[in-house]
């Protein structure tokens, strides 16, 4: 019987054990019906010639941030190291938007002012319109003066989306709010900032969504895991899918904050028992925060920071409370991913599982820590004792991402802590690598390389390399890995008859390379349940994905004043 389309003539990794190299694979359908020889192929309507490239299982990207991508009307600091930058950016766009009450901008460094955090004052003379500024993790906001008395936070007002900076000197607010995007997204938070920011109303959050499938698409994602949505946001996947822009499959975290009672997770499994389950969306699991992140020295250290002494950051809440609450989700039979970065953060949420497994009893939850920054050595064994999935980001171990607050931050004797890719594999535990998109790059061939080389982008000032991995491991983990995560390797995450036909060809073979050459190919075709989503050359008869290819330049030029679409992330870490 001849299938539709048949793939033969270059590398086939499929990653089934019992079968882990092909020289032809034959899709009829939305399913794979031919792994095998060329000489016992099927006959084919359709043959692609693969001319010597690479073609594996899709990539399942299990933390992108959809709801993040670049704002079509904010101005872009990605990648700014100046403030004199930021300034004369901000000033233009407000000059050439005079339509628009607020400038909103994004991806602010919290480094562009050298020795301290940003405050309002300087942006003092910029515009007399209020300014809203996103850092690169979203974890803070820094505003000016006009915003801050709009928002009524000079006058001593609180905000529901964040934590004004009060200087201790003068009792006054400095333009800078911490615990942003924890508290952005609970109910009253998504509520003020939808009312107040522009930023955030629904039409232009549904825009980030459709404009980073889109990319997801064009670099060979064929399963995007949105980590944290807002129940109030739920309904922008619902249009995506009806407006059929739901390209990759998606699947939805639902944001449980902190503070959560009972009436929330009651609506939780509401949402989930009434959202349509397609075949390219789904809800997934219940996203959680044991701590925040390490640069402004909020993520949980087992000890001091190692320039802040008497400072180990907080837990998001007290241990017994959170332990409590993770018992709770497990009992009600959620799959849980924890953000954890800061050791006693990581065991925290372990120790968390282990209470779950002891009051509630075993079962194949497959738990996620996401990103495991600083791991305490005794605390490895466990991600494979306890069936928990690492879910990590190998960018963010780039040190031109973490050279300067996270090396400092945490202490050149902690440095072996840092993201132990290698370690984690080896022992056994189930791994998983995403982008963390639009923190970090959305280009899984960033990822690889870093993976591999532990450097910069331009291969300088490698570090940690005992943790580095070789291109084997690292496409498992951004293909088999994903599709174990969240319980799908019976169906995705590897190129085996039966199996749905998402599947990636590269642009070469990736495995006859060096690690530089990888920075420079792209994925060529892009095919979900059998149907390209991308096709960079027209083999398939379709057209490329409509993204802005310039913006995924991994080189990481620093882009214009806005944003088309989207333009690579300057730092890691960390929602």
């Amino acid at each position: 019987m001849a299938v539709d389309t048949l793939y033969t003539g270059g590398r086939i990794r499929t990653f089934d054990p019992a079968q882990p190299w092909a020289e032809a694979l034959g899709v009829t359908g939305d399913l794979i019906t031919y792994v095998g020889s060329v000489e016992e192929a099927p006959s084919a309507r359709r043959t692609v010639h693969l001319e010597g490239r690479l073609l594996t299982p899709g990539v399942a990207d299990t933390h992108n941030h959809l709801l993040l991508g670049f704002d079509d009307l904010a101005v872009s600091l990605d990648q700014v190291q100046s403030l004199d930058v930021v300034r004369a950016r901000i000033a233009e766009f407000a000059e050439t938007h005079p339509e628009l009450d607020w400038v909103c901008a994004e991806n602010a460094l919290y480094s562009v002012v050298e020795g301290r955090r940003p405050r309002a004052d300087d942006l003092v003379g910029v515009t007399d319109k209020p300014v809203f500024i996103t850092t690169y993790d979203q974890h803070s906001v820094w505003l000016n003066r006009p915003a801050m008395a709009k928002l009524g936070i000079l006058n001593g007002g609180s905000i529901a989306w964040g934590n004004p900076e009060i200087d201790p000197a003068t009792g006054d607010p400095t333009g800078w709010v911490t615990d942003f995007y924890t508290r952005a997204m609970t109910i009253s938070g998504l509520e003020e900032l939808q009312r107040d920011i522009p930023m955030y109303s629904p039409d232009r959050r549904y825009r980030k969504i459709t404009n980073s499938l889109e990319m997801a698409a064009s670099v060979g994602i064929t399963t995007v895991v949105e980590p944290q949505v807002p129940l109030a946001e739920l309904d922008l996947f619902a249009r995506a899918e009806r407006e059929g822009k739901l390209t990759s499959r998606t699947i939805a975290a639902i944001y449980h904050a902190v503070g959560a009672d009972g009436d929330f997770r009651a609506r939780i499994t509401e949402a989930i028992r009434e959202t349509p389950q397609h075949e390219r969306f789904r809800l997934g699991p219940v996203k959680l925060y044991a701590d925040d992140v390490i640069e402004p020295h909020t993520a949980a250290m087992l000890e001091d920071y190692a320039n802040r002494p008497g400072n180990r950051g907080h837990t998001s809440l007290e241990p017994t409370e959170f332990t409590k609450l993770f018992i709770e989700l497990d009992r009600l039979g959620y799959q849980v991913h924890t953000h954890a970065i800061g050791d006693w953060g990581i065991k925290l949420t372990l120790d968390s599982i282990e209470a779950a497994l002891r009051a509630n009893g075993a079962r194949d939850a497959r738990h996620g820590i996401v990103h495991v920054e600083c791991l305490a050595p005794e605390d490895l064994p466990r991600f494979r004792e306890l069936g928990v999935v690492a879910a990590m980001q190998p960018r963010h171990a780039s040190p031109d991402l973490v050279a300067g607050a996270w090396m400092d931050n945490v202490g050149e004797a902690r440095w072996d802590r840092a993201w132990r890719f290698r370690s984690m594999i080896e022992s056994g535990a189930r791994v998983t690598f995403s982008s963390d998109w639009q923190v970090g790059e959305m280009d899984p061939l960033v990822g690889i390389y870093s993976a591999m080389t532990r450097a910069r982008l331009d291969g300088q000032d490698a570090w940690t390399v005992d943790e580095r991995l070789d291109l084997d491991r690292t496409l498992q983990a951004y293909t088999k890995g994903g599709a174990e995560a969240f319980h799908q390797e019976g169906s995705l995450g590897m190129l085996r008859v039966g199996y749905l036909a998402d599947l990636v060809v590269w642009s070469g073979d990736l495995y006859d390379m060096e690690p530089a050459q990888i920075l420079e190919q792209r994925a060529d075709l892009t095919v979900v349940g059998g149907t390209p989503i991308h096709d960079a050359r027209g083999e398939l008869g379709g057209t490329a994905a409509a993204t802005n290819v310039q913006a995924q330049d991994p080189a990481g030029a620093a882009g214009t004043a806005t944003h088309s679409c989207a333009e690579p992330a300057a730092d890691p870490h960390s929602h």
